[in-house]
Parts: structure tokens; C-alpha cells; sequence
């Protein structure tokens, strides 16, 4: 009973309101030598409150967990985007959410990026990303923001905080919605190569403006779910909703090849739903697979007129989209794996795009609000089987766990999870490390902050070079 008090009384959103170093961390258990590298994580820390703004689209700030020979440390640090440099200089907050300035801002103030949402290492670089700006590129030691990176002048507008890596070739995939300007249908589509170099860049049209916040990547195939999640600017001139649940839009996926044209885009079609974050996919004869964390209603939105979506529907569980290319249907199908409640999924990266026989997930207590209430982690088999399933303590809250090979030549799903553990009772947050074929048998090892690291989104290991 305490402990489901100490749940109710207390949550892990909020801010930090510092940036700080330790460089000696207290270790439970012992950590596997095979780890040595960085832990990047990216999440909403707003500097200021700002009225009517969703702690999701706070100011990005990164923490690095550093592991090396047994020891570890950590630092935190926010993203010095346009935007958090203006408002330190001010002292207070100059925009509201989704890059809305305040009626006092300064006119000549436009860029509202928050940089919040994910970091990536790519062609030597590491790069803090939301959705609605280009990349931002950050020090991979100091965690110093370098600025905008916008490869070489090639790619501009929106880019995705989910681009995808080719584990055989080494190209990143990128995709940008409102690539128009704000609220349009528009999608651009391009691809970096292995040395940093853009070597496609286009876009095409949507059948609705739809916040796209992750896509589809196989080995020869890209996919754009176009969900009800629908943008309009004239609901944002008048005050209402920019964002909002339409599900009689219905749900859209549009397929092209890797090597061809958007120009030459199929558009399959299903029953409304709303998609985050997807597993991974594959293809398998002239069919694809993916495997994705689907709502039946979208949460964090209303409908158009403000009321809010069904919250015994917003929550997300395990579920196969299947995709026949050869004619036969343009519809796809939406099958559940699993019915627990789950998001933030990852695989062994070096699977990505290709069939995957282990993936993991965070998953949630149905009983409570689908973010803010992650409180254990699920190994599955390709297939959604349930392999192996631990739950934290009451109270306490997980991050995304982030999969590290225990060598470049160790067999699929052979290493370590690594996810950020907040401990309600003590306010205060572990990196737990996980086996990560037996996470049943709870962590190997904790590396034990001294303060909290606040619930963020996506992060990144890059092994030490």
C-alpha cells in the first residue's frame, strides 16, 4: 500500500533544472567487461515553463552514460538550440508548444526546434533530433552542441527523429513530414551514404497533412504510414487543436522501392489506428512484414473539437502489419501479437530491416496512463512470442532499452539491454543492464545517479573507437 501511494503521489516528467558531472558512479553487481562505450539518451527537459506547453516538446537535454573497463560516469546536458539560446538570454520562455511563439516574443524570433527526441551516430557524427528541424550535431566527449547539420546544403526542412541504418550497406534512410511548410501533406524522402553524403533527396505528397513520427525501412522497400493523427492549419489560425484524432481519415501506408521513385508510390489501406514506433520489418517473398506498437485510438491528442479520444483504447500493444505486393489486395492487415501494454521497441540493430528473430519492449501498467507508467521490460521472439518478462518494483518507471551486441561477430540477440531505471521511493534514477536473453532474471548490474534522470524518449550506444 505504501508503495502504491508513493505511485500516485509522485511521477518522473518534470524537469531537472541542471546540468551536471559524476565521474565515479556507485556499481551494484559488476558490469560486463565486453561493455565499453557511451549510452546516449535524449529527452523533453524544458529550461522554463511556458503556458499550454506538453512536456514533450521541452528543450532536449542529453545524458551519457559512459562504461569503461568495469566504471562508469555520467553527464547531462541540454541541446543549445535557437530556441534555448534565446530564452536563456531572456530569462523566461519565448514559445508554447510545437514551435508557437508567445504573443511577447520577439518578431524576429522563428526557430522554435527543440532538438528532444532521439540521438543517432552516423558517417562520424553524433546527432540530436526531433522531427521538425534538421539535425543538430553534438560533441560526442562534452555533449557541446556544433549546431545544424544539413549535409553539405543538400537536405533541408523537416527530418525525422526515426531515420533508419542499413547494417549491411551503412546508409541512413530519412524521411520529413510538413515538408511544405506547417500542416501541409507533403513528405520528403532521402538517404545519406556511409561517408555522410546525401545522395537522394525528394518529396511527394501524402493523402492527408498526418503527424508521421517513425517509418517503415526494409532491405529493398520504404513505408509511410499516413495515420489520423491529422494537421490542420486552419484549426491552429482559430485556436483549435493543430494536431487532432480524425478516424474516419482511416489509415494509409504508401510503398516504394529503395531504388525507385516516390513518384512511383502504391498506397495500401487499413482501419484507423495510430503507430509511434515501429520494431522492424522485413520482407519475405512478395510479401512485407512489420512489426509495430499499435493504438486503436491516438493518446496525447483530442479530437478536433477538443474532446478527448477513448483512454481505454490509447494504449499500445504488439501488433504485425502485413503488406501482399503482389496485387492481390491494397489493403493490409492488422494482427495483435500480444495484449500487453507496451511501447519504445528495439531490436539487435544489426537486424534492422531484415528478419529478426528478438526484440524487446517497455512495457506498462494497463492501469495507469500509457507514458509515465512503463515499468518493466519484454523479450519477445520474431514471431511476438513472449520469451522472458521482468516488472520494476511499484512506482518505478523505465526508459526504452537499448540493445549492445556483446561483440560485432556474436549471434543476433547475444548481449546486453541497457535502460534507465527511475526509483520512485528514493526520487533518484539507475542505469540497469540487462542480459539481454534473460531479462527474466532482472539486472546483472546497476549503475546507481544520485539524482533522476526525467522519462525521455530514444537513445543511442556507441561502442568505444
Amino acid at each position: 500500500m505504501q508503495q502504491d501511494a508513493v505511485a500516485e503521489r509522485r511521477h518522473n516528467l518534470g524537469p531537472i533544472p541542471f546540468e551536471a558531472d559524476a565521474p565515479f558512479l556507485k556499481i551494484i553487481g559488476e558490469l560486463p567487461r565486453e561493455l565499453n562505450g557511451t549510452l546516449y539518451r535524449n529527452g523533453p527537459n524544458p529550461q522554463f515553463d511556458s503556458p499550454g506547453a506538453h512536456w514533450f516538446v521541452g528543450d532536449g537535454m542529453l545524458h551519457a552514460f559512459h562504461l569503461e573497463n568495469g566504471r562508469a560516469s555520467h553527464r547531462n546536458r541540454w541541446v543549445r538550440t535557437p530556441k534555448w539560446l534565446a530564452e536563456h538570454d531572456a530569462g523566461r520562455a519565448l514559445f508554447g508548444g510545437f514551435g508557437r511563439k508567445l504573443p511577447d516574443a520577439p518578431q524576429d524570433l522563428t526557430d522554435g526546434g527543440v532538438a528532444n527526441t532521439n540521438i543517432i551516430f552516423h558517417a562520424g557524427k553524433l546527432l540530436a533530433l526531433e522531427e521538425a528541424h534538421l539535425p543538430t550535431e553534438i560533441d560526442p566527449g562534452t555533449l557541446a552542441t556544433r549546431g545544424y547539420h544539413n549535409y553539405q546544403g543538400r537536405v533541408a526542412g523537416s527530418f525525422t527523429a526515426h531515420p533508419k541504418i542499413d547494417p549491411v550497406t551503412g546508409e541512413l534512410v530519412f524521411f520529413g513530414y510538413n515538408a511544405a511548410g506547417p500542416l501541409t501533406p507533403a513528405l520528403s524522402y532521402g538517404s545519406i551514404d556511409a561517408s555522410g553524403k546525401a545522395t537522394r533527396f525528394e518529396r511527394f505528397e501524402a493523402p492527408y497533412a498526418s503527424m508521421v513520427h517513425d517509418f517503415i525501412v526494409t532491405e529493398n522497400h520504404v513505408l509511410f504510414p499516413i495515420l489520423p493523427v491529422t494537421g490542420s492549419m486552419e484549426r491552429a489560425i482559430s485556436g483549435r487543436p493543430p494536431y487532432a484524432w480524425e478516424p474516419d481519415k482511416g489509415a494509409y501506408v504508401g510503398v516504394i522501392k529503395r531504388k525507385g521513385s516516390a513518384k512511383d508510390i502504391v498506397w495500401f489501406r487499413a482501419e484507423a489506428c495510430y503507430v509511434f514506433h515501429v520494431m522492424n520489418a522485413w520482407e519475405d517473398g512478395d510479401r512485407i512484414i512489420a512489426d509495430v506498437m499499435q493504438f486503436e485510438e491516438a493518446p496525447l491528442f483530442t479530437h478536433p473539437d477538443g474532446t478527448p479520444t477513448n483512454p481505454e483504447k490509447s494504449f499500445a500493444r504488439h501488433c504485425r502489419w502485413t503488406f501482399d505486393l503482389g496485387g492481390k489486395t491494397d489493403r493490409f492487415q492488422q494482427t495483435y501479437l500480444d495484449d500487453l501494454t507496451g511501447e519504445f521497441p528495439r531490436i539487435d540493430d544489426r537486424r534492422a530491416g531484415l528478419k529478426s528473430r528478438h526484440g524487446w519492449y517497455a512495457c506498462a501498467n494497463p492501469k495507469l496512463p500509457m507514458f509515465g507508467a512503463l515499468s518493466g521490460v519484454v523479450h519477445v521472439d520474431g514471431n511476438g512470442t513472449r520469451l522472458g518478462h521482468y516488472l520494476l518494483p511499484a512506482g518505478d518507471t523505465i526508459s526504452e532499452p537499448v540493445f549492445v551486441e556483446r561483440s560485432k561477430d556474436a549471434a543476433e540477440g547475444d548481449g546486453w539491454l541497457l535502460a534507465v531505471v527511475w526509483r520512485a521511493r528514493e526520487n533518484r534514477s539507475d542505469l540497469a543492464v540487462f542480459n539481454a536473453k534473460d531479462v527474466e532474471a532482472g539486472p546483472v548490474a546497476l549503475v546507481q545517479l544520485g539524482h533522476r534522470v526525467p522519462d525521455g524518449f530514444h537513445g543511442s550506444w556507441v561502442g568505444a573507437r
